[in-house]
């Protein structure tokens, strides 16, 4: 098991996607993220994060969605928001019991994100 990846670990596409899907249930019902959602598909969101943590975690599958920063820059997203987020990813990662060293990694790549998704057009 020394070769095992994290996608390994984490379970392959379903077992992301099982915590893709606690994580976007935890977004949406958020009151300050909740209305980012409203008129967003949130079937197709989870379907990319999947495809992204997928690709992170050293599976096979490839986030071919639009980069970052364009999918995000009508979003008025704040440091706090972002904050917000990391903290609901960390608890649907704790909630299936993923290891902290893995959930280190998982959050690590959602968090070096950040500049992209705080982007605006304007800067």
């Amino acid at each position: 098991m020394a070769n095992e990846t994290l996608y390994d670990r984490l379970g392959q596409r379903e077992g992301i996607r099982t915590v893709v899907d606690d994580f976007y249930d935890r977004l949406v019902a958020d009151e300050d993220i909740g209305p980012f959602f409203e008129d967003a598909d949130v079937e197709r969101l989870r379907q990319t994060q999947t495809d992204f943590l997928c690709e992170a975690a050293g599976g096979p599958e490839t986030y071919d969605a639009a980069p970052i920063r364009e999918a995000h820059l009508h979003v008025p997203f704040t440091e706090e928001h972002i904050e917000r987020a990391i903290e609901h990813l960390s608890d649907s990662l704790d909630a299936f019991d993923v290891p902290e060293d893995d959930a280190a990694k998982v959050v690590q790549a959602v968090a070096a994100y950040e500049e992209e998704l705080l982007a605006r057009a304007d800067r």
